[in-house]
């Protein structure tokens, strides 16, 4: 039950003693107790947190890549009069299960859910702000048009509403019904011009349709206009018919999605025609990083095939977009603070699920090659995430909280 039993060790300029780290929504902590025997209001925690450091003396940590649900979620299966639509089941305890047409899909603990769970966890872990977007299987992109509009404006106005209570931790992203473009630009401008959200966040693909497609050109234009960041999320992955075993969608087929949805936008020449559009890609952009020298070399070798909609080269993109730094791995950062460049590199950890960094930023911070300086850090680690969102660093101090 305890994910990081096993890590130990101090956070420089953080933490001055050693101890075990735990994730705060397993409520089996030493010190934290979860009383509520329904289990749906009352994970309250006890833990000694941290000290955060004085302000000036670490850079804000902004974690880019987080995912929350509504604590209660409508029966929209029942309203709507077909299946597909995620459940929230409390049974006890801090968990709760994600059931689609009543099966088991997924268990989340509280942290996934209540906001004051998530707050602890990041005063525990020295985590400033969260950008909060929803748990992507809730996209619901196969649904009727306006049916999947009701359900994100659900999920939007509970993101907002979360962020209103806590405007200095939390900063929301949105999600559109991309299946019917017309209603996903008015969902658009409703999250930013009436929720204050700073973007959206939205799938690989949508679908049968990749990114690069004409129908969703609206969409693009209308960010743009607004402003507003895109973050890219791969979902609904490829190939899980041969995927059955060794939790293959996630190790191989998100990777490969995330890749498809950079070349579809490169090569769909989207970054051409709307060159203030500001997306970001989960993963540190998945298998792209590893294949673009392959990407180039088809682009050379056949641009009958791969220049047909965009004459530039893809590595000249490389640069034009950001990515976050879950990538698990020091060489594989390295590989996308090269490609990408120090300016394009966000901090994200997929909170609060296990295959995301359980430590949020352990990895940018044990970098000590020469690239990595305080300053190059201090962008991955919060600055860069402002820059993709449109937000000045001054509305934002590091606070001291106990």
């Amino acid at each position: 039950e305890l994910f990081d039993k096993q890590k130990k060790g101090e956070r420089e300029g953080f933490a001055k003693k050693k101890t075990l780290r735990y994730r705060q929504s397993d409520c089996m902590m030493a010190s934290t107790s979860c009383g509520n025997e329904k289990g749906i209001d009352d994970c309250s925690t006890t833990t000694t947190v941290a000290p955060t450091p004085e302000v000036g003396k670490r850079p804000l940590r902004i974690d880019l890549h987080t995912h929350i649900l509504p604590k209660d979620i409508p029966d929209f299966g029942d309203k709507f009069g077909y299946g597909g639509f995620v459940q929230l089941c409390h049974e006890g305890g801090c968990k709760a299960k994600m059931l689609i047409d009543g099966k088991f899909f997924r268990e989340v603990d509280a942290n996934c859910y209540l906001p004051d769970c998530r707050i602890a966890d990041c005063d525990r872990d020295g985590v400033d702000i969260q950008v909060l977007s929803t748990v992507p299987v809730m996209f619901s992109y196969w649904a009727k048009p306006d049916h999947a509009l009701e359900l994100a404006r659900f999920l939007n106005n509970n993101i907002a509403e979360t962020v209103a209570k806590n405007p200095k931790r939390f900063i929301g992203l949105g999600t559109l019904p991309m299946q019917a473009p017309e209603l996903a630009v008015q969902e658009l401008r409703r999250c930013v011009e009436e929720l204050g959200m700073a973007g959206v966040q939205i799938g690989s693909h949508v679908n049968d349709l990749n990114l690069n497609r004409e129908e969703f050109f609206p969409i693009y234009e209308e960010a743009e206009r607004l402003g507003a960041a895109i973050f890219v999320h791969p979902w609904d992955m490829m190939g899980q018919e041969r995927m059955g075993k060794y939790w293959l969608p996630w190790l191989v087929g998100m990777p490969a999605e995330t890749s498809m949805a950079i070349c579809s936008m490169i090569f769909g020449g989207i970054f051409e025609k709307f060159p203030r559009l500001k997306v970001a890609f989960a993963h540190g952009g998945g298998s792209f990083p590893g294949t673009v020298g392959r990407i180039e070399h088809g682009w050379h070798c056949r641009p009958d095939l791969c220049a047909i909609d965009c004459a530039t080269n893809p590595r000249d993109f490389c640069g034009r977009f950001w990515v976050d730094s879950l990538v698990h791995d020091k060489d594989s950062l390295q590989t996308i603070l090269k490609l990408f460049g120090p300016d394009k590199v966000c901090l994200g950890t997929d909170y609060p699920f296990p295959l995301g960094e359980q430590l949020p930023g352990a990895l940018i911070d044990s970098m000590e090659t020469a690239e990595f300086d305080a300053q190059t850090k201090a962008k991955l680690l919060g600055l860069n995430t402002l820059e993709f969102l449109g937000i000045s660093p001054e509305k934002y101090t590091v606070t001291q909280q106990q």
